[in-house]
């Protein structure tokens, strides 16, 4: 027996706007993408600042929504599982970011951009979940990763798939 449809024409304004802490989520997760695509941003990479912190900020939407909505089905007797939404996230973003990396000549290009986008959606998820800390701790050591760690590797002579460099074939096993 189906669940019976909630009452959305009672709903008040008080409602249906978003809350305090539900705009704290939305403004983490795009305030962090921000973060990450201004490294992106800053290397001339093709997604920057819009991108990433759009991909945050529609990431943590959904999750908002997940949650909100999961109590909304639960307290009219229905069942919600808000895992599926993170899993529709990930498929989206598997299927954006194959279409930005390619390889060309043996390089590969577009590679940490790509990831860099998953951990965009990765923050936005977790700042919708309400996992601040969680989030900004996540950022903080991406952005590390980015910038302190590719600096040495640069320094060191490493590879940089970004610059269309790909690794010896030691390393690629």
């Amino acid at each position: 027996m189906a669940a019976p449809a909630p009452d959305w024409a009672g709903l008040s304004p008080s409602d249906w706007l978003p809350d305090g802490d539900a705009m704290l989520r939305l403004g983490l997760a795009a305030a962090l993408g921000l973060a990450l695509g201004l490294e992106r941003e800053l290397r001339g990479h093709p997604a920057g600042l819009r991108t990433h912190a759009l991909l945050s900020l529609s990431s943590s939407l959904l999750t908002v929504a997940a949650l909100q909505l999961v109590d909304v089905i639960r307290q009219a007797g229905g069942e919600s599982d808000p895992l599926r939404v993170v899993q529709g996230i990930a498929q989206a973003l598997g299927f954006i970011s194959a279409g930005l990396v390619f390889v060309s000549r043996g390089d590969v290009r577009n590679l940490t951009t790509a990831v860099n986008l998953w951990m965009a959606a990765s923050v936005g998820v977790v700042a919708g979940a309400g996992l601040f800390g969680l989030a900004i701790a996540g950022t903080v050591m991406a952005l590390v990763l980015l910038s302190v760690v590719g600096a040495i590797a640069a320094r060191m002579g490493g590879a940089s798939e970004e610059a269309g460099q790909h690794p010896s074939r030691d390393e690629r096993g």
